[in-house]
């Protein structure tokens, strides 16, 4: 199947992304920060990139900013539940810098199954 990074920096969080992603035969990376996912994601070899927003050291959005200007064609799902202020306009901040898809938190293993299996399945632009 596919090779997906995982980046996010609650280790509960991407455990459980991981188990739901591995179930479906995907072989997967973990980041647990905006710098250490792009370093990773730009060493090559990703099909696809799930990313929290509200993270340390760098954020997701200016992750999948930085991400897309080097990488256009690389797919992203930004998820976020909005952080403290439970502010989910970060996900519409991250589809305007990018983002392919996006996932409020709280959300439910077969909806993210259902995003990464969509854009996988898109045809390539190179």
């Amino acid at each position: 199947m596919a090779k997906i990074l995982i980046v996010d920096d609650e280790e509960l969080a991407r455990f459980a992304l991981q188990e739901i992603l591995e179930a479906d035969g995907h072989v997967i990376s973990v980041a647990c920060n905006g710098v250490e996912g792009l370093n990773m994601a730009l060493r090559g070899g990703m099909d696809l990139v799930v990313t929290d927003i509200i993270m340390p050291d760098k954020e997701g959005v200016e992750m999948i900013k930085d991400l897309k200007a080097r990488l256009p064609d690389l797919p992203v799902i930004a998820i976020s539940g909005g952080g403290r202020t439970r502010n989910l306009n970060f996900l519409e901040i991250a589809q305007h810098f990018g983002a392919d898809a996006v996932l409020a938190k709280p959300f439910t293993p077969d909806a993210l199954q259902g995003v990464v299996a969509s854009l996988l399945q898109r045809p390539s632009t190179t």
